[in-house]
């Protein structure tokens, strides 16, 4: 499968909110450098979106055909959590709570507050970078992958994020391939989607925004294990076939939630 080409998201329906242009990443230029700098405000923001977070999740009641993460986690723990950027915004709210689980997250600015709030929803942090596709990670991603491949031989659970911050949206990264070689833990590719959604179309990844009071679908893909032994040739089918089953998870809980067209 030639994985090149973007996989576009489903068409959206008439709830299905668009951003106006510019006007979001106008404001956000305006007010980010003067959060990065204040530790207290960011904080306090990351409070509140985990808040929101939590309430988002709770105003979405499951639709029939949603998937139950708990039976998968038990059975498969530790294992690696697959999600593409732009639609893991409620990631954080799905792990079961007796499950640990350690998330990686890039290392750039505006990721800093994304990691935030998933520590105040209870979840380890790593900084890090998936790697680039045709590359190993760089040195940061390496020392990232290390130090999950250390959490999984612990026993926790881990997720990350499949594709590259600023490169081609929903097309998996060799870094989460070379951690599920490394640890022998699988790949579980896992996808949320909500009725009601905002989605932000000059963003790079198309970085959808879930809203309240609808309903939501957990879609969990089939876990893909990376032998030992990979060479070059092998990496690259197994970084195809993560691409391929997280399309197909996020292909199929957008159509649970979306129903018929």
């Amino acid at each position: 499968m030639d994985d090149n080409a973007v996989s576009p998201l489903p068409e959206t329906r008439a709830q299905a909110h668009k951003s106006k242009p510019g006007v979001f990443k106008a404001t956000w230029k305006k007010i980010r450098q003067p959060l990065v700098r204040s530790t207290f405000v960011k904080h306090l923001l990351a409070t509140l979106i985990a808040g929101l977070v939590k309430f988002i999740y709770w105003t979405n009641p499951a639709v029939a055909g949603s998937d139950d993460p708990a039976p998968r986690i038990a059975a498969l723990s530790p294992a690696i959590g697959a999600l593409w950027h732009g639609q893991h915004l409620l990631g954080p709210a799905v792990n079961p709570r007796r499950h640990k689980l350690v998330a990686m997250f890039s290392r750039s600015a505006d990721a800093e507050l994304n990691a935030l709030v998933a520590q105040k929803l209870g979840f380890g942090i790593v900084r890090g970078s998936g790697g680039r596709e045709g590359t190993k990670a760089d040195k940061g991603g390496a020392k990232a992958l290390i130090t999950l491949k250390k959490t999984l031989d612990s026993g926790m659970n881990v997720a990350m994020i499949a594709d590259i911050p600023h490169g081609t949206p929903r097309q998996a990264g060799l870094g989460i391939v070379t951690l599920a070689k490394v640890s022998g833990r699988p790949i579980v590719p896992v996808a949320i989607a909500t009725s009601r959604r905002k989605v932000l179309e000059r963003s790079w990844d198309k970085t959808t925004i879930n809203l309240p009071f609808g309903r939501h679908a957990l879609a969990v893909g089939e876990e893909i294990y990376v032998p030992s032994d990979a060479d070059a040739e092998m990496m690259e089918a197994k970084r195809r076939e993560v691409t391929a089953s997280l399309n197909a998870a996020t292909e199929r809980a957008y159509k649970l939630v979306d129903g018929p067209r």
